[in-house]
């Protein structure tokens, strides 16, 4: 029998996907999912020459070539540990496991050190796209040992995506860089997906549009500089019929919104390293209270609300309500760039944001036109401590920011739930700021706690005896 390239375990819809991908590539796969019942389904579905199923995970690495190549594609956390130590036993020095689910960073980090001292090879591959994605291209984030993704690199870099005849899929980094790149990116989904939320809000209710009228919205945005996978399905959701009742579908899913978990490990990764993803955390609290369905109806009836007050130029509202929007898009991806760069020092991973923005222009969710811009952006010498100094983005955002802030005062005014919008202002505001007010909060500290103050004036810490506040507590 003729060895296989690699072996999936977890034949799930991504995993399903991605084995079909890589056998319609030519490659050799071997399925194993384990309840048979699912690996029988699939070949049953998909029969595919260059799929074989396994229903024993011994066999399944009997069959590999060497070395032997496993990657697993099943649920982040305790799940993948229990496979790993059913698999170590079968394994060889210079064997490879792959985690292609969307594993948390440190897991991956820990799971490497483990197993390099067992001589395997532990790569974190974060890939983005969907079940569309996977079966067809995918963008690809693989982290890890770079010899070992050297022998796994063709087969990867054949089933990814394609942007301007690239494959969107390259080495991150060692250990958990893959994983890390990836949480980015699902953090920066978060609060792409809240701002088209929220001007979807603006253009609703402010600008009394119709669905059908924010379809032709959306899709004209698409065919220009917003023009993005976001976007573009979003302008094809609002035409959307609903199956089951007249009218469009969107009017009938309920107000809340769920998330899984990756968005928050990058908030709180954020505020372990010292940077700012305000618009990524707000993003994600914004899906937790968009949960309190009861709480929102209560406080409905007993807070008042203000008067909404339509805008009379709906043409010129929906250009400021785009502009706003892909000012705040541009906020949104330099502060996970920022993270991410952060995070490159800190592990000492050596990213480079400029491949990392071009894996991410096909195949995943974030896709869209600008990230050529982004990727120019970190190509370039010296490259940008943050993407707002690009001067591509900065001449956008100094051009566009006053629909910014119209967008957010209007959003305000009316009492719209927009916390994206808001914490782009603020961001730009604390960012540019020439005064943040930190003197006054050094004071506070010093003054309650002895933690002592800089100077302006001259080197050194300070404390200062506090007679005249502390006599105003008596």
């Amino acid at each position: 029998m003729t060895k296989l390239d690699i072996g999936i375990v977890g034949l799930s819809v991504m995993g399903r996907s991605l084995a079909l991908n890589m056998a319609d590539h030519g490659f050799k796969v071997g399925g194993y999912n384990r309840s048979a019942a699912v690996t029988q389904q699939v070949m049953r579905d998909h029969p595919h020459e260059n799929l074989t199923p396994f229903y024993d995970l011994n066999r399944l690495t009997d069959a590999l070539s060497r070395p032997r190549k496993v990657m697993l594609m099943i649920q982040a956390g305790k799940p993948v540990d229990a496979v790993i130590e059913q698999l170590v036993p079968l394994l060889e020095e210079g064997d490879m496991i792959l985690d292609g689910g969307n594993s948390f960073f440190e897991d991956t980090r820990r799971r490497a050190a483990l197993l390099a001292e067992k001589g395997i090879h532990y790569l974190g591959v974060g890939i983005s796209g969907g079940e569309e994605g996977a079966r067809f291209g995918p963008s690809i984030m693989p982290g890890g040992n770079a010899g070992a993704y050297e022998s796994v690199r063709p087969i990867l870099e054949a089933i990814a995506a394609r942007a301007m005849d690239e494959p969107c899929c390259s080495y991150i980094g060692p250990d958990g860089a893959g994983h890390y790149v990836k949480m980015v990116h699902n953090g920066i989904e978060y609060a792409d997906m809240q701002l088209i939320a929220e001007s979807y809000l603006l253009l609703k209710y402010v600008g009394g549009f119709t669905n059908q009228d924010l379809a032709h919205i959306f899709k004209s945005w698409n065919d220009g500089e917003l023009h993005s996978y976001l976007i573009g399905i979003t302008a094809g959701i609002f035409r959307e019929a609903d199956d089951l009742a007249d009218g469009e579908l969107i009017d009938r899913i309920k107000d809340s919104a769920k998330q899984k978990g990756t968005g928050r490990w990058a908030s709180i990764e954020a505020l372990k390293q010292g940077v700012d993803i305000s618009m990524i955390t707000s993003a994600c609290t914004a899906r937790i209270m968009s949960n309190h369905l009861d709480e929102r109806e209560k406080a409905w009836e007993l807070i008042h609300s203000p008067a909404v007050s339509l805008s009379p130029d709906k043409e010129a509202f929906a250009a400021m309500v785009r502009e706003a929007l892909y000012t705040g898009k541009i906020i949104a991806y330099a502060q996970g760039f920022s993270l991410m760069q952060d995070a490159s020092r800190l592990y000492g991973w050596n990213l480079d944001l400029g491949k990392i923005a071009s894996i991410f222009r096909a195949g995943c969710i974030i896709q869209a036109v600008f990230l050529n811009d982004i990727t120019h952006a970190f190509e370039a010498e010296p490259k940008p401590e943050s993407l707002i100094f690009d001067r591509f983005f900065l001449s956008r955002i100094n051009e566009h920011q006053d629909s910014l802030r119209q967008a957010v005062s209007t959003g305000v005014m009316n009492g719209l739930p927009i916390p994206a919008l808001c914490n782009a202002v603020s961001y730009l505001d604390e960012f540019r700021a020439k005064a943040a007010g930190a003197n006054l909060i050094q004071a506070q500290r010093d003054c309650f706690g002895a933690h002592t103050y800089e100077r302006t004036d001259r080197e050194g810490v300070f404390h200062h005896e506090w007679r005249w506040a502390n006599d105003n507590q008596h």
